[in-house]
């Protein structure tokens, strides 16, 4: 290892374990793992905060089948699967650089960042085939200690973010939040229906619609509705009350149709998604877009075909996004156009709890959890937690 360190490490570290696919109970926390060694052209980070998303529990249970929808797997995109075990999950990761390999400058020593998750097959800035990422095809930031690119471990000074806001503000959701609007070409001024919406891909897609001038509107709970409508939804559906949804519609949009539609849920509501979109063709002057990125509300769509090529709409799927839109949303976070929204913070040795919480989730749920290891908890936890 060639490295330079401005301030001693340990050897060992403390961190969480994924032993395999299954329950939370294949997660095991450890205190003596050896802090990673760093390549040329890394950066060794000292993890203050790593948001948690909902790719570590599907990843964990092996809920990405492509071809048998009762397969175990996880992402295979590049031919063979990358999660290998024991991994370290965690690709949301910020912190900040306590030593340095060969070929970086000296100077970055000290600097705190925030990680541009992907696990790029190439250089290519403006696209991205075979999507994997830290905490999954390589270990990420449920420990104490890291090693990434230096390229990819963007400096954000920002005074006003605590570590856990910026965590909160990772590639994983508002990367995959902008990937979606850029491939579905959404314009200022198109109508953009967003679901899922109090998730972090959902919060990230209200504000990004904002920013580029577009008009959000959210399908959600309706006790998060406040907090939407303040982040910058236009309107809030009830996600509970989807009957006439097409007329809902109508009488938020004045009898308009939604342009685009950034889904999150899939499962039988794809339907009435399309329907949002199509109820008036001659008013339209775009082709309607539909932009998939999850699928919280069922794996499987049932939907006529002729509908999808008759109405003439554009299907796009989403997993991750490119290095070019990592360095907008850097630019983005550093001039103070996003905003983190931080739901709760938890301690890295109480990840299952976290993850317990996070699936069921209530009312009050909104935004991002973030996970802190133990040792930076009163700094950097503490003044976000629960209790």
């Amino acid at each position: 290892m060639t490295a330079s360190k401005s301030t001693a490490y340990p050897a060992r570290m403390a961190a969480m374990l994924l032993t395999g696919h299954g329950g939370t109970d294949q997660l095991v926390y450890k205190t003596d793992v050896p802090v990673p060694e760093l390549g040329p052209g890394e950066v060794l980070v000292k993890v203050t905060a790593t948001a948690k998303n909902n790719t570590d529990r599907k990843a964990r249970e092996g809920l990405y089948p492509t071809k048998d929808k009762g397969e175990v797997t996880s992402f295979q995109m590049g031919g063979s699967a990358t999660l290998t075990f024991p991994r370290i999950q965690g690709a949301d990761i910020a912190g900040h650089v306590v030593a340095v390999g060969e070929g970086v400058s000296e100077a970055r020593i000290g600097q705190r960042g925030l990680l541009d998750f992907n696990l790029y097959a190439d250089q290519r800035r403006d696209i991205n085939l075979t999507p994997d990422y830290y905490g999954h095809g390589a270990d990420g930031g449920f420990a104490e200690y890291v090693a990434l690119p230096s390229d990819q471990f963007y400096e954000v000074q920002n005074p006003e973010l605590a570590d856990a806001e910026l965590a909160a503000m990772g590639m994983c959701s508002y990367q995959t939040a902008l990937h979606m609007l850029r491939v579905a070409g959404v314009q200022a001024g198109e109508r953009v229906l967003v679901t899922g919406a109090s998730g972090g891909v959902g919060t990230a897609l209200i504000q990004l619609c904002r920013i580029i001038g577009a008009i959000p509107y959210a399908l959600s709970q309706q006790d998060k509705a406040e907090a939407l409508l303040k982040l910058g939804a236009e309107a809030v559906l009830d996600r509970n009350k989807m009957d006439d949804f097409t007329g809902q519609i109508k009488q938020l949009t004045g009898n308009k149709p939604i342009d685009a539609v950034m889904d999150l849920v899939g499962g039988e509501m794809t339907d009435l998604f399309i329907d949002s979109m199509i109820f008036d063709m001659k008013a339209r002057t775009t082709y309607p877009r539909l932009s998939i990125a999850g699928a919280s509300g069922g794996n499987l769509s049932e939907i006529m075909w002729t509908r999808i090529y008759l109405y003439q709409v554009q299907i796009f799927g989403v997993s991750h996004g490119t290095r070019e839109e990592a360095e907008q949303l850097i630019d983005w976070i550093r001039g103070g156009q996003l905003k983190p929204v931080l739901h709760a913070t938890f301690k890295l040795s109480e990840l299952h709890q976290a993850e317990d919480y996070f699936v069921q989730r209530g009312s009050n749920y909104l935004g991002k959890i973030v996970i802190v290891p133990d040792s930076e908890w009163e700094t950097h936890g503490k003044p976000f937690s629960l209790n």
